[in-house]
C-alpha cells in the first residue's frame, strides 16, 4: 500500500512505527499511516481515500 500510494504521489509512512509487539499480536507485518494537518484540503483527503480504495481492490501494479 505504501509503495502504491507513493507511486501516485501520495506520501505516507509505512512500517512498524515502533510498535512491533502490537503488530505481531494483531497478526500484521506493517501499517500505513497518513499524516493530515491543518494545511491539507478536503479534496486532498478525498484523493487519498479514493486511492486507498482503488489500491485495496487491486487497482495497482506496484508490488
Amino acid at each position: 500500500m505504501g509503495k502504491a500510494l507513493n507511486a501516485e504521489g501520495i506520501a505516507v509512512r509505512a512500517g512498524h512505527h515502533c510498535a512491533q509487539p502490537t503488530l505481531r499480536r494483531l497478526g500484521l507485518k506493517a501499517t500505513v499511516r497518513p499524516s493530515f494537518a491543518f494545511h491539507n484540503t478536503f479534496e486532498e483527503i478525498d484523493v487519498f481515500l479514493r486511492a486507498v480504495r482503488r489500491i485495496a481492490e487491486g487497482g495497482t501494479n506496484v508490488g
